[in-house]
């Protein structure tokens, strides 16, 4: 099932990632993964957190604060695991948008985020490999 992840669009200066992070911290969320992508003039910051309505309300004047849903695949911490799941993807002609990674405790393992261009069908498709993906419900007992 697809969680929802968060992106914020910052202003490319300095202190401003620190501010939105204190915001969120500020609201008591956990943020479990994170990836900041940048331009010139501003940043795309993606987050999954354990919950995302308290930084919607936190960040409610910071500008565009946008949900996306998004896969969290799980993987292997062994050489070759993302490959697998990158290969699964391209035989069923799913496009990548853009990815990253992250690891829970032990016992929840490394998981790579996916955003692609038609979320149900890759779902489906890792289900039936085997792969497991991450629900809301998970994200926020990690």
């Amino acid at each position: 099932m697809a969680i929802q992840q968060i992106s914020v669009f910052l202003e490319n200066k300095e202190g401003r990632l620190a501010e939105t992070v204190k915001k969120i911290s500020a609201a008591g969320v956990n943020i479990r993964a994170l990836c900041v992508a940048d331009t010139r003039d501003f940043g795309i910051l993606r987050l999954i957190t354990t919950d995302n309505d308290k930084v919607k309300e936190a960040l409610s004047d910071s500008g565009a604060v946008i949900p996306t849903d998004v896969i969290a695949a799980k993987m292997d911490d062994t050489a070759g695991a993302l490959s697998g799941i990158l290969q699964i993807l391209a035989q069923a002609k799913i496009n990548i948008e853009y990815l990253y990674a992250f690891a829970g405790a032990a016992s929840f393992g490394a998981y790579v985020v996916l955003r692609v261009d038609n979320t149900p069908a890759a779902e489906a498709i890792l289900q039936a490999a085997g792969i497991a993906t991450l629900t809301n419900d998970d994200v926020k007992s990690m």
